[in-house]
């Protein structure tokens, strides 16, 4: 009987393994490389960084375009209006054939990656799914007045509830999509009313802001810190004129990195300051949807995305960044000793007590059941979360272990009691 047991919870753990490695992820580049049709799509993706998003994303719709339907958009627009275009095809739930086809009401505003870019405005960020009579479904815009423009044609991928991939034959024209954004060729201003003064005085004071400009065009991704961010950082007059540049230089990379970018980033980030392997260079973590950026004297939150215009990105931060090459690993606080003070023993406490057992410990409450592939409705979209790299533990997500290991201590309770 005990040998049946164990048995039992073998093959649990390899099934709940094979679960794990199931979800953890998809690479939407890999998913389309299989198909030629939809090279020019794939291609977009990669070069306005659509596809991190994408695979920073756990449940998701990918609605893509054959290389005709993408003719409309390739090479017609300028980078940044070609990924606002493709960011409306990215559907932030999950929709599968059978799903399209069983919408309450026959007709559905969804979400998508556009509106988590804080640029559209009204409902532009939302595209209206519609299934039609005769077994169409079709797709809008959710702007008053917009037609259904596109068709879902076929099923290309599914993988239940991570990713769908589905086809239509048109893009998604939302009104003013098309238009180019106003290039933000001030720097200075835009840091000033975005609340960095402080970072954009010193940037022109010393010329890196010349540095950063010069390095727009081929790509560039700026980490500014907020002025309240300069509170409480060691005194920067002490740095030499050629310290304070490698700062200043450490706050931006020579390439596009959007935030999707780095939320699924697992390497060592060279920044315009790097000169050499290992220096200058920074780490990154997520928690939630939030990104940390590790220099190894502390962290820095990315509060806010300024700009995002292809190939330029601009964050802004809450603590500036300080490099270990110039400050110094910050040194773990030595815990205090806590003196306890001995008791007087009285005549009481020398009476000698009963021993009490000890009290059995609380099971755990179980996890959630896993949700049944049968449903109509997909799990609600929440981002991914991973450890600190420095962990070297960037495959898996803490989560994920814990749903594990709570699934197989509950399986062992049940088939030894």
């Amino acid at each position: 009987m005990a040998a049946s047991r164990v048995f039992c919870l073998l093959a649990l753990t390899i099934s709940l393994l094979s679960v794990i490695f199931t979800v953890s992820g998809h690479n939407i580049t890999q998913i389309l490389s299989q198909s030629p049709e939809y090279s020019s799509f794939n291609s977009y993706l990669s070069q306005t960084k659509l596809n991190d998003e994408i695979n920073s994303r756990t449940t998701i719709t990918v609605l893509v375009l054959n290389n005709d339907a993408m003719s409309s958009l390739a090479g017609k627009h300028p980078l940044s209006v070609v990924k606002t275009a493709l960011s409306l095809l990215v559907l932030l739930d999950y929709y599968d054939p059978l799903k399209l086809h069983k919408i309450s009401q026959g007709t559905t505003l969804t979400t998508t990656l556009y509106q988590t870019t804080g640029r559209a405005a009204g409902n532009l960020g939302f595209v209206n799914v519609t299934d039609l009579k005769g077994g169409k479904v079709g797709f809008g815009s959710a702007a008053p007045g917009s037609k259904l423009d596109a068709n879902y044609t076929k099923s290309v991928k599914q993988i239940p509830y991570n990713i769908s991939v589905l086809e239509i034959n048109a893009p998604i024209i939302a009104p003013g999509i098309l238009t180019a954004p106003a290039p933000s060729n001030n720097m200075t201003e835009l840091l000033e009313k975005a609340g960095c003064k402080t970072f954009a005085s010193m940037l022109a004071s010393s010329g890196v802001l010349k540095t950063y400009e010069s390095t727009v065009e081929k790509g560039l991704t700026v980490f500014a810190p907020s002025d309240e961010a300069f509170r409480g950082v060691p005194d920067l007059t002490k740095l030499t004129q050629a310290e304070v540049v490698s700062l200043l230089e450490y706050h931006a990379l020579a390439e596009y990195k959007p935030k999707g970018s780095l939320k699924i980033n697992r390497n060592v980030i060279s920044t315009l300051a790097t000169n050499g392997a290992g220096k200058y260079d920074l780490t990154t973590s997520t928690s939630g949807d939030e990104v940390i950026l590790h220099t190894g004297v502390g962290p820095s939150r990315v509060a806010d995305t300024l700009v995002d215009e292809t190939p330029l990105v601009v964050f802004k931060l809450d603590k500036v960044l300080l490099p270990i090459e110039l400050f110094g690993k910050s040194p773990s606080p030595a815990p205090e000793p806590v003196s306890t003070p001995t008791p007087t023993p009285s005549a009481k406490s020398l009476s000698p007590t009963p021993t009490k057992s000890p009290s059995p410990p609380v099971a755990a409450s179980p996890p959630a059941p896993p949700a049944d592939e049968s449903s109509e409705e997909a799990p609600s979209d929440s981002p991914t979360s991973s450890e600190n790299i420095r962990a070297k533990n960037a495959a898996f997500h803490v989560n994920t272990h814990a749903y594990f290991t709570a699934m197989v201590t509950l399986a062992a309770t049940s088939l030894f009691l």
